[in-house]
């Protein structure tokens, strides 16, 4: 089990709104069961399997994060010293009207285990929000109660965990964003300027991601296509995704899409997307089956019909004919079983 071995605490404000900075003088002395609170509150939120890495345009050493935690690994003594030097950084990407002041946390953990090994890691913390406890005390007349603002230790609201490992590929690193859409870039883009690694989980995701915007928003300009075909296309994805352990284009392309017409369309479709996101997609990885599972909750087969009815498609498509006669459209389910 990971250890903290030692850590900073910075408070860091809105630069736009001129709020400031304060730093504290040295590392922040604590007693075992405060660590323990405060390893809890840090690390129990890290449940993705998503992973970054650190980048810049002009090379890794100008990513202002990498350098200085690069510094903190080779003298982890220095940690007070880089501690200061992340908060300034993050105070001067703090300019967005709506980002909220709090605390900053650096952390030295030790002995991180990441997938079996076992490494040194550097933790990255911000607390915004504050939320409102009852302060509980006795005295002459009773019990009495009183607010007192405080940190939900069950709710960090930044976070990332930088471990000491792939260096010269800009470390492994895991991240948690947890503010609202409008300014919570500055934390992954402004402050750590980090890029998802294209790994297996990646591959597995932005694969069923980009086929599944295929299906709903491509398939139906191009083709004459009904909602229950789109709806089996989908399940057929999800079926193809949860019954293999290794993607191939080719393979998915044949079982899934099918027809000679429609794979044109989609291979035409993943080079724009591609362009668009700035990626590369392998036509073979293994599946990640913790990418399936978050991506298929998405893959929801339903067929809208006006505000009346939802009729949600989970298997064969032959069990469902539509027509239209003098009452209007229809759709004909054929079943065994009513439950």
């Amino acid at each position: 089990m990971s250890v903290i071995q030692n850590m900073a605490l910075h408070f860091v404000g809105n630069k736009l709104a001129e709020e400031g900075l304060v730093c504290s003088k040295g590392l922040l002395s604590t007693d075992n069961d405060i660590r323990n609170i405060l390893h809890d509150y840090f690390i129990q939120v890290f449940l993705s399997e998503e992973q970054f890495c650190f980048t810049h345009e002009n090379g890794l050493k100008y990513n202002e994060v990498y350098d200085i935690v690069s510094e903190i690994f080779d003298d982890t003594d220095s940690l007070y010293i880089n501690s200061v030097k992340l908060a300034k950084h993050l105070y001067e990407t703090s300019d967005h009207p709506k980002i909220k002041a709090g605390e900053f946390y650096v952390v030295h953990f030790t002995d991180c285990d990441f997938h079996g090994q076992h490494c040194d890691a550097i933790g990255l913390f911000k607390s915004e929000n504050k939320d409102t406890f009852l302060r509980v005390w006795s005295s002459e007349n009773g019990l009495n109660l009183a607010p007192e603002k405080g940190i939900n230790t069950n709710k960090l609201d930044k976070g990332c965990l930088i471990y000491n490992t792939e260096r010269d590929n800009g470390y492994i690193v895991t991240v948690v964003d947890n503010t609202n859409r409008s300014e919570a870039q500055y934390w992954i883009d402004g402050f750590l300027n980090i890029i998802q690694k294209q790994d297996e989980y990646f591959n597995t995701h932005t694969m069923l991601s980009m086929t599944k915007r295929f299906v709903t928003k491509e398939l139906p300009q191009k083709f004459e296509v009904s909602k229950a075909d789109q709806a089996d296309m989908l399940n057929r994805s999800v079926a193809y995704f949860k019954g293999k352990d290794h993607f191939d284009m080719d393979e998915f392309s044949k079982e899934v899409i099918e027809q000679p017409a429609v794979i044109e369309s989609f291979h035409s479709f993943r080079n724009t997307f591609e362009e668009h996101e700035d990626i590369s997609l392998s036509d073979h990885f293994d599946i990640n089956d913790s990418a399936v599972k978050k991506q298929t909750r998405a893959f929801r087969s339903v067929i809208k019909l006006d505000k009346n009815f939802h009729i949600y498609v989970h298997g064969n498509r032959n069990l469902i004919e539509q027509g239209e006669d003098d009452k209007g459209k229809y759709y004909k389910v054929y079943y065994k079983q009513e439950s």
